[in-house]
């Protein structure tokens, strides 16, 4: 919405506005786009402007629909997820988002999964078995070493502290 609001304000009338994506008629002007560059920096957001950088935003954003999407786990596994979403061999894929990111497709799946269990474990509504099952983890004993690894606590700690907190997910 907040994306949608900066282009109407700069008189640019997108196809269609996604997580991460907007599809546009035509390149607006330079100084429009500049103009839409500093709006969205104020809201946190970038132009993603450079063909990698948008291919590992597209990465990004199906890893996150990935993990959140139970009917996708189900179908497909990720890396065919992605090279379905992206139209690109996964090997490319998981080598440009380790080059550009740091950090492998794998490990960013991970901390997806890990803060998903967070935030499943923070409203309290299902067991740590429930969690590592929606997850789609092969045991509660994989989600909890996993969830250790990143966070330093099992679930149950994380569950029973008083004054957890969950990470925005644009900051992962």
């Amino acid at each position: 919405m907040t994306v949608r609001n900066i282009l109407d304000r700069c008189g640019v009338a997108p196809l269609n506005v996604e997580l991460g994506v907007v599809s546009l008629e035509a390149p607006p002007a330079d100084e429009v786009r500049e103009r839409i560059r500093s709006m969205l920096e104020e809201y946190g957001f970038e132009l993603l402007d450079d063909s990698r950088m948008r291919c590992v935003e597209q990465i990004r954003v199906g890893v996150i629909e990935y993990v959140r999407s139970p009917e996708l786990q189900e179908r497909m596994n990720m890396s065919g997820y992605l090279q379905e979403k992206c139209h690109r061999e996964y090997s490319f894929l998981s080598k440009l988002f380790t080059e550009v990111r740091g950090m492998t497709v794998e490990r960013f799946g991970i901390l997806q999964k890990v803060e998903l269990a967070k935030e499943l474990l923070f409203y309290g509504e299902m067991t740590v078995s429930e969690i590592a099952d929606r997850l789609h983890y092969s045991s509660t004993a994989h989600l909890s070493a996993q969830f250790k690894s990143v966070t330093g606590l099992s679930p149950t700690q994380f569950r029973n502290m008083k004054n957890r907190s969950l990470t925005s997910i644009d900051r992962i």
